[in-house]
């Protein structure tokens, strides 16, 4: 079983207690952790190392810190965030349950009114997050939560975080991330030219 990297326990030992993985993507594994200060589970997303390594920190947290600033009951809201030992990290809430891909791959096709129920929540969200020029980059069913019958968009801001830290904006280096799945990307971001919140709509469709 993977377990965190070292520094990164050390790091965060007054602040966080780190338990098992629960997930693992090409970017990031995301650990169950125990936040100390506010006696709460949380979920800690930790970016691969080589990914770490390349990124432009202090753009990434700035970037990190714009999206904390979303507020609205369909966004998972961003806790904590921060560079430990050249290790980024960043704290969401722990949700427990499935996802829409779960409930997809368990029932097939959702009825009619819940997937208008679901996909209302998720558009609604969408809308509120692009009026302040922030896109997601990554909707897909694994970054739907499902808790107590209401979708929370998850990992809302990070994909931005991302691209703004690997561009040559600023001085950082460019190192070719491309944030997205294919299989939901708009054709422009499959090219990767610039995307707006359409991007998002063209992925949720």
């Amino acid at each position: 079983m993977e377990t965190a990297p070292p520094r990164l326990v050390a790091a965060l030992d007054g602040r966080y207690a780190i338990d098992a993985p629960i997930g693992a993507g090409g970017m990031a594994t995301v650990y169950r952790a125990h936040d100390r200060r506010h006696g709460r589970p949380v979920a800690l997303k930790v970016l691969r190392p080589e990914l770490s390594e390349a990124l432009g920190r202090e753009r990434f947290l700035q970037e990190i810190r714009l999206a904390a600033s979303l507020t609205h009951p369909n966004i998972l809201p961003l806790h904590d965030s921060g560079d430990a030992d050249g290790i980024l990290w960043f704290t969401m809430p722990l949700i427990e349950g499935d996802n829409l891909r779960h409930r997809l791959d368990r029932e097939g096709q959702l009825a009619l009114g819940d997937a208008i129920h679901l996909l209302g929540q998720i558009a609604d969200a969408l809308a509120y997050a692009h009026r302040r020029q922030i896109v997601h980059r990554d909707i897909k069913p694994e970054n739907i939560l499902l808790h107590e019958g209401h979708a929370i968009v998850a990992d809302f801001g990070v994909g931005k975080a991302i691209e703004a830290a690997t561009s040559n904006e600023g001085g950082f280096t460019q190192v070719g991330v491309t944030v997205g799945t294919p299989t939901y990307m708009s054709p422009e971001q499959a090219v990767g030219e610039a995307v707006d919140g359409r991007s998002d709509l063209f992925a949720l469709g």
